[in-house]
């Protein structure tokens, strides 16, 4: 497996978030009633699934980490707006939902990024603990509310791997809301899997979407 391209890695705990110069006030996509807007495509997952299966690996684990890496090399999915600033973090954590095999226990977990592991197997490792913690009441679950996120260095992230489908639409708290929510599906028999990915216009236009899947099907090459 060839390492994943996750950006720098150097100084990302200093200088966490910055201001950067961002005309809202004349931004087109500001007053709409809704900023938001998804963009569907399959990506090939082959080399991956089979790496999951011949090192005993979680799948959604590493697929998580393939969307995650390619979501925080795109300065635009890092922008959000606090106290009417607009903020680009360093780096973009994950809050996905995780359930026991039994179906019988639903939590939210917080992710940290592979950014800020030394490998991405590491990464791997820490996430599978951090996930048998939480459903087993060791640590605590993420309980943030959906409106207060919108602020925080997050972006969601939810499968559905029971359901091979070729587009979905994602709820949303707020019209205006600026959190990226990232979702993917089963994997069908020619090693193809769809990803959701609802955004704000404010920030993220045609070509920061485009470079999401470019880097994401990258990411997934990675294994074969």
């Amino acid at each position: 497996m060839k390492e994943m391209n996750l950006g720098l890695r150097e100084n990302l705990y200093k200088n966490f978030e910055k201001e950067i110069e961002f005309d809202l006030e004349n931004n087109p996509f500001k007053n709409f009633l809704s900023s938001r807007y998804t963009m569907s495509a399959r990506l090939n997952v082959e080399g991956m699934w089979k790496y999951s299966k011949r090192h005993d690996c979680s799948f959604f684990v590493l697929s998580l980490g393939a969307l995650m890496g390619a979501l925080n090399r795109i300065p635009a999915m890092r922008r959000r707006i606090v106290d009417g600033k607009v903020i680009e973090y360093n780096y973009i954590d994950a809050i996905c939902p995780i359930m026991n095999e039994e179906h019988t226990v639903f939590k939210e977990i917080r992710i940290q990024s592979p950014q800020l592991f030394s490998s991405f197997i590491r990464w791997h490792e820490n996430v599978e603990d951090n996930i048998l913690n939480v459903l087993e009441g060791v640590d605590s679950a993420f309980t943030i509310g959906p409106l207060e996120r919108d602020e925080l260095n997050i972006a969601n992230f939810s499968c559905i791997p029971w359901v091979d489908f070729d587009s979905i639409t994602n709820a949303t708290a707020s019209g205006n809301a600026i959190q990226p929510l990232i979702t993917w599906g089963k994997v069908n028999e020619d090693y193809e899997m769809t990803v959701s990915i609802t955004v704000s216009h404010i920030f993220v236009n045609g070509l920061d979407l485009a470079q999401f899947y470019k880097y994401a099907q990258e990411n997934f090459d990675c294994f074969e």
